[in-house]
């Protein structure tokens, strides 16, 4: 039975187009699970602490990052430990939770995959967290879409400098 007064978890999510992208390529950048700084926005660290990249049960110390929320003390950075939960390469999916971390977030889950579309492919990015002191979830919700268009941006770039290298 719910204690009283609980709340229910908050849930959401996003999307991004990658125009010209196949989704295999995307999966590629995307299922390097320790090397999300190099996609998501004013993330500046993203190191193992346990386990092999891509296999579930490996963790990430992520830090860095800037929320709409100042979840951390004054003058100390943003940071959590997200551990992976599952991953499915054939059907580009992986899921991970927050296990660690100073900006508030409690029972977060997070599942993402790559969808292929006609004109290239979508990043999917679903969630769902106890409600959060200090946050709404219009913060997460934004903290999330915007991040994860940089990110889009970022590999479309990249995999546009790939393609131009390859038709050379």
């Amino acid at each position: 039975m719910a204690n009283v007064g609980q709340q229910p978890k908050w849930e959401g999510k996003a999307c991004a187009k990658l125009a010209g992208c196949k989704a295999e390529q995307v999966w590629l950048l995307l299922q390097d699970f320790f090397g999300l700084d190099k996609w998501f926005p004013s993330l500046t660290t993203c190191l193992p602490v346990e386990g092999v990249s891509g296999q579930p049960g490996c963790v990430r110390f992520c830090a860095g990052f800037k929320t709409p929320v100042n979840g951390s003390d004054k003058g100390s950075m943003n940071w959590t430990k997200q551990k992976l939960l599952s991953i499915d390469p054939n059907k580009m999916v992986f899921s991970y939770s927050i296990v660690d971390g100073n900006v508030g977030f409690n029972g977060y889950v997070s599942t993402v995959r790559v969808l292929s579309n006609k004109h290239g492919c979508d990043i999917e990015w679903k969630y769902e967290v106890e409600p959060a002191k200090g946050w709404t979830l219009g913060d997460l919700d934004f903290f999330i879409a915007s991040g994860l268009q940089v990110m889009a941006q970022r590999m479309e770039a990249a995999l546009q400098v790939f393609q131009a290298t390859m038709d050379q």
